[in-house]
């Protein structure tokens, strides 16, 4: 499904260790971001049904996820892009369009309202039912019509009702927000999720041949919901899981699903660390 192009950001490239082939980032937005070693040991549990012909199963950060959506009740039509990534609200992302359908939606949207929906999607999986609205900050047309964009991820949404296929999706849409986490610390929970990323960032820094500099305040004063997407989007290369995250209603939820697999991720750092100070030569 050749749609977009995604814009290089010159971003680390990562192994996972339960695969060869399969990368992952781990990019905190940050002068310490550096390449990590994600072990991903959870995977979906549930997924959603949809009565739609679609299969829906489904940087620089703000301090408040879009304080001024609608409400999350109403439903509004949504063109759509699906893509083999998950953009989180707040996420920046760069897109190169050159396919025909998706230059009409791009002079479309340029003249309306600069918004449309990123849906993950994959040959195994199908397209997700829950996305996140990217709107278009920065653009360039170029000689052939092809468009460079940079988009923000705006709030998420549900797709109730595919409305039509040609020459692009469109669908009703429904917004989402995070339910009120009960008597969780949310604050707590993302003060350890800011520890953990910071011992993956020094380990791995350690293991690159890097300085072992302390990351300095990741969640740059966000609060705990827009700090849980923002650590999400950093799972680069691990789109379910990062799908699995964006679907989840309850920040308490999704920061401790975060702190898992960071402290699963630590664990393998310190076993390879410990692997190249007996081996040094086989790193």
């Amino acid at each position: 499904m050749a749609l977009l192009q995604l814009i290089s950001t010159n971003k680390p490239s990562l192994i996972n260790p339960n695969t060869t082939t399969s990368p992952l980032l781990l990019n905190p937005n940050n002068s310490n971001s550096l390449p990590s070693l994600l072990h991903l040991r959870r995977r979906r549990t549930r997924q959603h049904s949809s009565n739609s012909s679609l299969r829906c199963s489904a940087s620089s950060f703000s301090e408040k996820h879009h304080a001024n959506h609608s409400k999350s009740n109403d439903v509004v039509e949504l063109p759509l892009f699906p893509l083999p990534l998950v953009l989180f609200p707040g996420a920046i992302l760069p897109l190169q369009i050159f396919e025909f359908r998706y230059r009409i939606m791009m002079h479309t949207l340029l003249h309306t309202d600069l918004r449309f929906g990123v849906i993950y999607s994959d040959a195994a999986t199908g397209t997700a039912e829950v996305g996140c609205v990217g709107e278009i900050v920065k653009h360039e047309r170029l000689v052939d019509d092809r468009f460079f964009l940079i988009c923000k991820g705006q709030e998420r949404f549900r797709i109730t009702n595919l409305v039509r296929t040609k020459p692009y999706l469109v669908a009703e849409v429904t917004w989402l927000e995070d339910r009120p986490s009960g008597d969780e610390d949310v604050e707590a929970l993302a003060t350890e999720v800011e520890t953990y990323m910071k011992d993956v960032i020094r380990l791995s820094n350690r293991l690159n041949g890097k300085p072992e500099k302390e990351a300095q305040d990741l969640r740059r004063n966000l609060f705990p919901t827009p700090f849980s997407f923002f650590v999400g989007s950093t799972f680069e290369g691990a789109p379910r899981e990062q799908q699995a995250l964006l679907e989840l209603e309850d920040t308490a939820a999704r920061l401790k699903r975060e702190k898992e697999t960071l402290r699963n991720t630590l664990n393998y750092l310190t076993a390879a660390s410990a692997v190249k100070d007996v081996f040094p030569s086989s790193s």
